[in-house]
């Protein structure tokens, strides 16, 4: 007779029988040399690996985006990770508004989704795309093992602040619930997880147990701290791990910050992603620990039958059964600290900046240095996000700037390295000034000639960039903008404006 995990020859061997007025379930397995001890295989037989893809796509790169999410799927293979999850329209870039009126775009992006199909083999992964179905959905397509095993459609779909989602996609209306590695997995999109009755406990009513949820959840200040406090809400009150991944990177104006977590069903955050960085989260669920929670706590079971909604529909699918048990080795999970409200807001600024340049096809900014405090945080902002070489800084000095003011900006571009201008506008302030003396004559100085020299500036910097294509970036402040102090065709000129939502308190 043979021990747990005791060895033979052969692969299996009946159990000692039980006396009857026992009724216990005994799994016998061969033994495995390569688990060194039962703690290691109590861990293989009780977890499921999850990796979460923190990538930065690009709205419309459908080919670029594509090849990240193969590179990613393989990243998680090589972790051996049985689950890889990808954040919301990971395929298209969000949000990709107006490309989805375009049939071309619609047949492309199903080619691509296609086309990565095959590398799910060995793997479950879950993709942010599209779906078309007799009308357009915003979706997580499921792949296993070289198939497409199925399609959540986003619940509930915002349409407020950013968000025009009403406008493209029609609200899903099943939450299917797939069994992965004999784990069940529910999938919702973003919006979704912010509501107590949403999908999510739907799914776990229907037997969930991970609740993987992709987003493309903009940034604005502390809001991470809000998603950990929703987040550990809806994994507590039903009794789940929370997968939640987030996109990275800046889109126009917005900008994903990432931060992606795992949150376990007590409420603990357990795995985080840094901000505004790509990164794989992977971690192991230990799923034995959900038993644990719902004999601890019998409430669920009377919530999840309450938030049953009858035209809601949560089925099966069938996606893979528990491997045998093999050597792998625990993780360590990373939790990533949070940054300070100054380092996140410039962290923002950077990621925004440099995503804006580059995603635009620009090369090389350009920025007028007056010395003050805000063209300086604007070339500081440009270094850092896209490198000393990539920034052009031009001082435009005048009749009423003082010798200071050249000096600071001349010291500032040796400190960053950067290549540095001066263009006196002297001469051509003076020629307006003499071309607009007889419409002006015996009328006091007043703005009119202050901003004749911020449109001169305005001039020089757009001459220079559509000279050399380098894109201008502007560097009034949200307190300028907000109380008008800013000067049309002139400061106001250029491709970005890097610090428009920065209060000159920050």
């Amino acid at each position: 007779m043979t021990d747990l995990g005791g060895g033979t020859n052969e692969t299996r061997r009946a159990a000692p029988p039980l006396p009857a007025s026992h009724s216990v379930a005994v799994l016998y397995f061969p033994q495995e040399p390569c688990l060194s001890s039962t703690a290691e295989r109590r861990h293989a037989l009780s977890t499921i690996r999850v990796a979460l893809a923190q990538i930065n796509s690009t709205v419309g790169d459908l080919r670029g985006n594509a090849d990240k999410i193969r590179r990613s799927i393989d990243q998680a293979k090589a972790a051996d990770a049985d689950i890889v999850a990808f954040p919301e329209l990971a395929l298209t870039g969000y949000p990709p508004e107006d490309l989805l009126l375009k049939p071309q775009f619609l047949d492309d992006h199903r080619l691509a989704l296609q086309e990565l199909i095959p590398f799910s083999a060995g793997i479950t992964a879950i993709v942010g795309c599209l779906d078309i179905n007799s009308d357009l959905y915003n979706a997580a397509a499921v792949l296993a093992d070289g198939k497409l095993v199925g399609m959540y459609h986003k619940m509930f779909l915002p349409n407020y602040g950013v968000f025009d989602e009403d406008r493209y996609f029609k609200a899903g209306r099943s939450c299917p619930v797939f069994t992965v590695q004999g784990v069940g997995v529910g999938v919702n999109v973003c919006e979704d997880i912010w509501y107590a009755l949403g999908p999510t406990p739907v799914q776990a009513g229907a037997g969930a147990q991970v609740i993987v949820s992709i987003n493309a959840s903009p940034y604005n200040a502390g809001k991470i701290h809000v998603r950990d406090k929703f987040t550990a809400t809806r994994a507590w009150d039903n009794g789940v791990y929370i997968c939640y991944v987030n996109l990275v990177g800046g889109q126009d104006e917005l900008v994903f910050d990432g931060g992606s977590m795992i949150v376990d069903p007590s409420g603990k955050v357990i795995a985080r992603a840094a901000q505004f960085e790509e990164e794989m989260l992977v971690a192991d669920l230990d799923i034995s620990s959900i038993l644990r929670q719902h004999l601890r706590e019998p409430r669920l079971r009377k919530q999840r039958l309450a938030s049953m909604t009858p035209d809601i529909t949560a089925p099966r699918v069938h996606v893979s059964d528990r491997k045998p048990p093999g050597h792998r080795p625990k993780i360590a999970p990373r939790v990533a600290g949070f940054l300070s409200p100054a380092a996140e807001v410039y962290q923002a600024l950077v990621t925004g900046t440099r995503d804006y340049v580059q995603k635009s096809g620009f090369q090389r900014v350009l920025i007028g240095l007056s010395g003050g405090i805000d063209s300086s945080l604007v070339a500081t902002i440009a270094a850092d996000a896209l490198g000393k070489e990539a920034v052009v800084g031009v001082a435009m000095p005048s009749r009423f700037n003082a010798p200071e003011s050249l000096e600071d900006a001349r010291i500032q571009a040796h400190n960053l390295g950067i290549e540095f201008h001066v263009i006196p506008i002297e001469p051509p302030f003076q020629a307006m000034l003499d071309t607009m003396a007889g419409m002006f004559e015996g009328v006091k100085p007043n703005t009119a000639e202050e901003n004749i020299q911020a449109r001169i500036r305005g001039m020089i910097l757009m001459a220079m960039s559509n000279k050399f294509g380098w894109m201008v970036l502007t560097t009034g402040n949200k307190s300028e903008m907000a109380m008008g102090y800013a000067t049309l065709y002139g400061d106001m000129a250029g491709g970005f404006a890097v610090i428009k939502d920065v209060l000159k308190t920050l």
